[in-house]
């Protein structure tokens, strides 16, 4: 994967649906703060470790925790792929 978009995030969004109530993930979320799309800290953790076991990307849970809306997770996902040259 070259490009990390938006709709992955969201794909992997209703992945990890567990929470309690989820914000709807449609339309233009990308600087909508995840703690109003129903996505805590831990959420957001658990969405880490699920983008790591479906994408390959590690990244630390301080870079993680740092990125508050979609758009800023998408960008740190990006750059680790520009990083890791992929």
């Amino acid at each position: 994967m070259s490009t990390f978009t938006l709709d992955d995030l969201r794909a992997l969004m209703r992945d990890v649906m567990w929470l309690d109530e989820p914000a709807e993930l449609d339309g233009d979320m990308s600087d909508t703060a995840f703690p109003e799309l129903g996505y805590d800290s831990l959420a957001v953790l658990e969405l880490a470790v699920h983008l790591q076991r479906v994408h390959g990307v590690t990244i630390s849970e301080n870079a993680v925790m740092e990125s508050t809306t979609p758009r800023e997770l998408v960008a740190l996902v990006n750059a680790h792929f520009t990083e890791a040259g992929v």
